[in-house]
């Protein structure tokens, strides 16, 4: 059991904790979830803002999958963190679940985390791969980030769902795919604006060099931010 868990539904979540050590009070890292359909490019993108952010933050990773830990394994071999800072949660069930529904075992994993290797400045919680429907719970993560991508064609932001129309961001991934599969960018980025309404939605490849540059600095927008909100 934890204690001071916010409720998992709505309410927000501490904005500190104690160290079990020495009983100092800390303010906790700032948590944001990565959620989209399989394939869409979140394991990947989790390590593209690891490699990215290392060098000036404390940064660690939690990860689900429902009968595996594939994606902290991909984690690890491409050491994008040192071991102790990637975990996993199998979660046996739907990924909707372990992150919007009861979140008890991501944030027993957020925790140690903390508890282990803290004070931490930023925790990545990678969802299983899921639909169009798939949200965090506020209690687990302060915002989300939502990655669809290119290959599914360009009427997958028109198809809505909480995912696409709730996240925090939104990022479509793979564009340099678009010629490919005969999808239309500007199509996609009228959509997403029709469904999001300002909610803001970023256009990647994280194939190029710096095809992450856009969601890296909107990362560095909340953590800027968090430190700057009262405790």
């Amino acid at each position: 059991m934890h204690r001071d868990h916010a409720d998992p539904v709505d309410a927000p979540a501490r904005h500190s904790y104690t160290e079990p050590a020495t009983g100092a009070v800390r303010r906790r890292a700032l948590r944001i979830g990565l959620g989209g359909p399989v394939g869409s490019g979140k394991t990947a993108t989790v390590a593209a803002l690891c490699r990215e952010l290392r060098a000036e933050l404390s940064l660690a990773v939690v990860t689900n999958d429902i009968y595996t830990t594939e994606d902290a394994e991909f984690l690890l071999r491409n050491a994008v963190l040192p071991p102790e800072r990637i975990t996993a949660v199998e979660t046996g069930c739907c990924p909707h679940t372990a992150i919007r529904d009861d979140i008890s075992a991501n944030l027993e994993a957020v925790e140690e985390l903390e508890a282990a290797v803290g004070p931490l400045d930023l925790v990545l919680v990678e969802s299983g791969g899921d639909n169009l429907t798939a949200t965090f719970s506020r209690g687990l993560v302060d915002h989300q980030i939502f990655v669809i991508d290119v290959a599914g064609g360009d009427k997958v932001p028109r198809k809505g769902g909480p995912g696409v129309t709730g996240a925090d961001l939104l990022v479509v991934n793979k564009t340099d795919l678009a010629p490919l599969v005969g999808a239309d960018l500007s199509v996609m980025a009228r959509d997403a604006a029709a469904q999001r309404g300002t909610l803001p939605t970023v256009f990647c490849s994280l194939t190029a060099a710096d095809g992450v540059a856009p969601v890296t600095a909107w990362v560095r927008e909340r953590l800027a931010d968090w430190r700057a909100a009262p405790r």
